[in-house]
């Protein structure tokens, strides 16, 4: 197989032919499959049944306090499930609020929190200091940016490298401009990249000096315990690193069980400073009473302990660890000859990011979906669903089942030449 850049105009039509003809029997095959989101198959969610088993008995629903779960009360969780998450975040139990199913939830709400409130410390509510900016990872987690666009933050796009985001930039933009209020991070197996930020990307974190003192890194751990390796990637603790130096106020941690038990009913939690976390709690107590403590105490009688939820882990990564493998295999072996596209190989998380020759990742996405092929839409990766290069594409390969998986990669590496070739051809 020819690298498509050293093919005359004559060998490139020839190939396009060819090309297109398995373009066309796949359009023949009338598939419908979905790698749109980066959902658990059936087969994970089923992992997780015997939870709905752990509370039988009105005694079951008790805290170790005598709390009673299924009663008014405790804003910030049962100390049982504060102490599970405080082990697999390797925080203080004070330190982090329990929630309920989504992290993205608690984001949303701090967020709306800071803008009408403010971060605390004395410091005016965001919304009444004029053009609110976030710095934003790209290409990133395409519900970060609904936030900031639902609430009128602009959102300034910061290049991804291969060791996390791009820290001179973050740096210099967070030192001249105290309209930057916020960055987002996914830390560990980022969305879409699969990178892990390095040691030193983090310690630049920590040491960060922004020119707004309500600046507030939004560290969105959302993969932090989702290797698909025994030796998954190292992280180096930020709420830690940040804990007693003036920067500690700084950092909000969020994560959840939605990719570890039920996607629609799992617990999630948010972790900062001490301070942070009385601050929160002042503000939740007027939004609720308590989240849903019956779901905290089912999680702690089905995984017991920290070392229960990372057995489970390796069941789940036994799950889909082959259909990573499956759709990478395809990548290296019939796409990467031809020289017009490279992807990431990560060692964990939901995704695989995909980048197309330049100007083509739109072509690609509408090619795939005339072949009955459902994936996150070209541009979502970016804020305002605005990729410059028009390039990235999003491989989510979790949800459909592993004898899917192939036929979905074939059509993407065929959409994926075909688009290439038609770029090739207009020149």
């Amino acid at each position: 197989m020819a690298n498509y850049n050293t093919l005359t105009i004559e060998q490139l039509k020839t190939e396009r032919e060819s090309v297109l003809a398995d373009y066309r029997k796949y359009l023949a095959m009338h598939l419908s499959l979905d790698m749109s989101r980066g959902k658990p198959d059936r087969r994970q969610i089923d992992l997780s049944q015997a939870m709905l088993g752990a509370i039988t008995a009105p005694e079951d629903c008790f805290s170790e306090t005598g709390l009673d779960c299924r009663n008014y009360g405790l804003l910030d969780g049962i100390p049982e499930a504060k102490r599970l998450f405080a082990a697999l975040m390797d925080h203080a139990p004070d330190r982090l609020i329990v929630c309920g199913n989504s992290s993205l939830n608690i984001m949303y709400d701090t967020v709306m929190r800071f803008m009408l409130y403010g971060v605390g410390h004395g410091c005016a509510p965001w919304v009444k200091q004029g053009q609110i900016r976030f710095l934003c990872p790209a290409p990133g987690y395409d519900r970060h940016f609904a936030i900031c666009e639902s609430m009128g933050i602009e959102m300034i796009p910061i290049p991804m490298t291969p060791t996390g985001p791009d820290m001179d930039e973050v740096e210099r933009l967070t030192a001249l401009d105290p309209s930057i209020k916020g960055i987002w991070c996914v830390p560990k197996y980022s969305n879409p990249e699969g990178v892990t930020y390095s040691e030193e990307t983090v310690r630049r974190f920590a040491a960060l000096s922004p020119a707004a003192p309500d600046f507030r890194i939004f560290w969105d751990n959302a993969y932090i315990i989702h290797d698909l390796y025994e030796d998954g990637d190292p992280l180096l603790n930020l709420l830690n690193l940040v804990e007693g130096t003036p920067q500690e106020d700084m950092v909000y941690e969020f994560m959840s069980t939605s990719k570890i038990t039920f996607p629609g009913s799992g617990v999630s939690v948010i972790a900062s400073s001490r301070g942070n976390i009385e601050y929160i709690k002042t503000l939740m107590a007027v939004q609720t009473i308590g989240c849903d403590k019956l779901n905290m105490i089912r999680h702690v009688k089905f995984f017991k302990d920290a070392d229960g939820v990372r057995a489970h882990m390796r069941r789940h990564a036994d799950l889909i660890r082959p259909k990573f493998e499956t759709v990478l295999s395809k990548l290296d072996r019939d796409l990467a000859p031809c020289g017009i596209a490279s992807w990431t190989h990560p060692r964990g998380g939901y995704f695989i990011s995909l980048n197309v020759m330049p100007g083509c990742a739109r072509h690609v996405w509408q090619l795939m979906k005339r072949a009955g092929v459902v994936m996150t839409s070209a541009g979502a990766t970016y804020p305002y669903g605005h990729d410059p290069a028009d390039a990235n594409l999003r491989i989510a390969p979790t949800f459909p089942p592993l004898s899917e998986i192939g036929i979905a990669t074939d059509v993407l590496v065929t959409s994926v030449k075909l688009a290439a070739l038609e770029k090739l051809l207009e020149k």
